[in-house]
């Protein structure tokens, strides 16, 4: 395998991994929110989406998936994040579905 092409599996890989881990977390970030915030109103929601995407930036770099972010990587983190706690939120308040 040529240098370049590890290169680019390497980036596929971290591009795959910062998604995952970014998407799983702003599903995360509905489930607390679906069971400790009071209804759609309540501004806890939004402090624990907050605080799920802050967490991200350090436990990423801590696993290993990536040693720095750029401005972009930032903002595509937060937005799958938020993209996925708003949908999954949405539907568990529109259900009434309760969670713990």
């Amino acid at each position: 395998m040529s240098t370049e092409a590890a290169e680019a599996r390497s980036a596929h890989i971290r591009a795959v991994s910062v998604t995952t881990v970014a998407t799983l977390a702003g599903v995360l970030a509905a489930v607390l929110s679906g069971s400790l915030a009071s209804g759609a109103g309540d501004p806890l929601a939004l402090a624990i989406l907050v605080a799920i995407i802050l967490v991200q930036f350090p436990a990423m770099k801590l696993v290993g998936i990536t040693e720095e972010y750029s401005t972009k990587d930032k903002l595509f983190v937060s937005f799958m994040s938020f993209c996925l706690w708003f949908v999954t939120w949405g539907i568990l308040l529109t259900t009434e579905t309760q969670v713990f």
